[in-house]
């Protein structure tokens, strides 16, 4: 992933006259969380991995969310850049469940068939999906080598960059060329769950 300059704005102006009064309460209610409590405080971000390779942050995209900015929270790279680690909503003085949200609002630019802030980010995601579909857990290899596939538009580079490691982890053991699948009934339950969310059908 290449490093891009911070910015803490969208390349439009903000019309905050477009926001969604009742944005802010359906992600309270599904994530779990009262969203009000956000003091601005940035811990969230400060304590971010990701946050130098995101546009708002998780701070900001808490403000866009208590605004009722919908679109521009559901089109941001922060909340695909997310690794779900969990780290915000551990130095949240508020106890604010960050994480939870940003699931909900990628689920949520799915739903609403939004441009993805970070397209090649997105086809990862959708190919370890494929991958855990098929076998009931992620296969290594092939989440690798499909996602080469469909990011091909990255040029020669984006193919070959990770064929040397690749090549290390195999000698050592640390990847398996044949999948390791789980039980078939285990297998349908898997398909089920990933089948009745949003990503399938993007």
């Amino acid at each position: 992933m290449e490093r891009e300059p911070k910015k803490f704005s969208s390349p439009e102006p903000i019309k905050v006259s477009d926001s969604d009064p009742h944005f802010s309460k359906e992600v309270a209610k599904v994530a779990g969380t009262d969203l009000n409590a956000c003091l601005t405080c940035m811990s969230c971000s400060g304590g971010c991995p990701m946050y130098q390779y995101m546009d708002y942050g998780p701070h900001g995209v808490m403000r866009l969310i208590v605004l009722g900015l919908k679109k521009e929270a559901l089109t941001s790279n922060t909340i695909w850049r997310c690794l779900g680690c969990h780290t915000c909503a551990a130095v949240c003085p508020m106890a604010i469940n960050i994480a939870s949200v940003m699931d909900y609002l990628r689920q949520e630019c799915l739903t609403e068939k939004l441009p993805v802030g970070d397209k090649p980010l997105w086809e990862f995601h959708r190919c370890m999906m494929n991958t855990a579909r098929r076998h009931g857990r992620v296969h290594k290899v092939e989440l690798m080598t499909e996602h080469k596939i469909r990011t091909m538009g990255l040029g020669p580079k984006a193919w070959f960059q990770d064929a040397i490691i690749g090549q290390k982890m195999i000698l050592m053991g640390k990847l398996h060329v044949m999948p390791s699948r789980i039980m078939s009934t285990g297998r349908a339950q898997v398909r089920k769950i990933l089948d009745a969310g949003p990503w399938k059908n993007y």
